[in-house]
């Protein structure tokens, strides 16, 4: 199976250990408390399934910066997007060590216990640098600008232990895993190679089909869809409802033992491009020897160019920095003269008539209205999950 990025084991945050995890409980009940925002939760949560491996913990402003810039940290690993813990917090001094509180579950509890290793301000003007680096522009109407511009001027930088993976283990318990527990079981399935799929929306049927094209063309002995199940945008399908239309078009559509489905806990950033490559890295790190990177990967709106997510793999990302490889998927459609999805780009022979294309609003009204997108499009027992979603919440 491929290696980890940059180890030769994986080595998650989270203290399995029993012994030591009830001792570490305990001692973070008298601890000083920080109360994290989602951003920093959520990268406590991945730093603990191992999905940022080698990471220990949250960068400090240096290496922040220069992996916004340069796509490496100052010890020149190779790492996409700043792995940080920015607060609105004041008071926290370096040398402390801190239970870091969970904002996403009730009553608070201790996600983490961390070391402090250094206490930085981070000015408006460098958080705007980061922002433009990471997402392209600066743009308020950007989801992730938005967030990452609201976070806080203090960066608290150490090595964390993770107790916990916050909400994801008990709402998701049929589909949250870790890294680790993704590697394990390709193992105990036989495979070697596996391709991964990700996904923050509902699979239709080009979807399916680009999951069934890598698995053939590459060879790999399965496919993991690897789902978000953080948080998103307003209007985007909760992960619930995702997670059943997954399931149904698995069930009835593909061969037994030839698909995992998983998530992962993590807010979507809305960074496209740069994300992408972040996929990339916890999808080596789960495991996976490709990743599917298909139009508009992990975009909103129209900040990125439709095939950005590929090219910033040849133009950005150094030769070896990675082992996993990217499978290119273009525009698909169904072609009316093949009676099948195809990719647009393997259709020379095709004219604009000879494809089924709808827009995801043109679906969203016609689900929310109870009628069925037509089956070239949408999986009859899928559609069915998302009209009883969408009319639940325009009823």
């Amino acid at each position: 199976m491929i290696k980890p990025h940059g180890s030769d084991a994986l080595q998650p945050r989270f203290v399995y250990d029993t012994v030591k995890h009830e001792a570490l409980s305990k001692e973070a009940e008298s601890l000083p408390s920080l109360l994290l925002n989602s951003a920093a939760a959520a990268n406590a949560v991945m730093l603990g399934a191992g999905y940022f491996n080698p990471l220990s913990g949250y960068m400090n402003l240096a290496d922040a910066l220069s992996v916004a810039k340069d796509l490496k940290t100052t010890s020149g690993l190779f790492w996409p997007v700043p792995i940080v813990n920015i607060t609105k917090e004041s008071g926290i001094q370096a040398g402390q060590r801190i239970a870091l509180r969970d904002p996403n579950v009730e009553g608070h509890p201790v996600l983490a216990v961390m070391d402090v290793q250094a206490v930085e301000t981070v000015t408006d003007e460098q958080l705007r640098d980061m922002a433009k680096d990471i997402f392209g522009n600066l743009d308020d109407g950007h989801p992730g600008v938005q967030t990452f511009l609201s976070l806080g001027n203090t960066m608290l930088s150490g090595p964390v232990d993770v107790l916990n993976f916050s909400y994801f283990q008990s709402e998701f318990p049929d589909t949250f895993r870790t890294a680790v527990e993704i590697r394990n079981e390709i193992a105990e399935r036989g495979w070697n190679k596996v391709v991964a799929f990700q996904t923050r929306n509902p699979m239709h049927r080009a979807h399916e089909e680009l999951c069934r094209m890598a698995h053939e063309r590459l060879g790999t002995d399965g496919i993991v869809i690897h789902m978000l199940l953080g948080k998103l945008k307003k209007g985007d399908i909760p992960a619930p409802v995702r997670d059943a239309c997954i399931r149904t078009m698995v069930e009835n559509y593909f061969p037994k033992n030839t698909v995992m489905i998983t998530g992962y806990g993590f807010d979507m950033l809305y960074a496209g491009p740069r994300e992408a490559v972040l996929h990339a890295v916890f999808r080596q790190n789960m495991g996976a020897s490709y990743l599917i990177v298909g139009r508009d990967h992990a975009g909103v709106g129209d900040y990125y160019g439709p095939f950005d997510a590929q090219t910033i793999f040849d133009e950005k990302v150094p030769a070896g920095a990675l082992d996993i490889e990217i499978f290119r998927a273009d525009n698909t459609a169904y072609s009316k003269k093949l009676d099948r999805v195809v990719m647009m780009r393997e259709a020379p022979d095709h004219t604009k008539e000879d494809f089924i294309a709808l827009s995801g609003t043109k679906v969203r009204e016609m689900l929310g209205k109870g009628i069925a997108p037509p089956p070239e499009f949408s999986r009859p027992e899928v559609a069915k999950v998302l009209m009883a979603y969408y009319q639940s919440i325009d009823g």
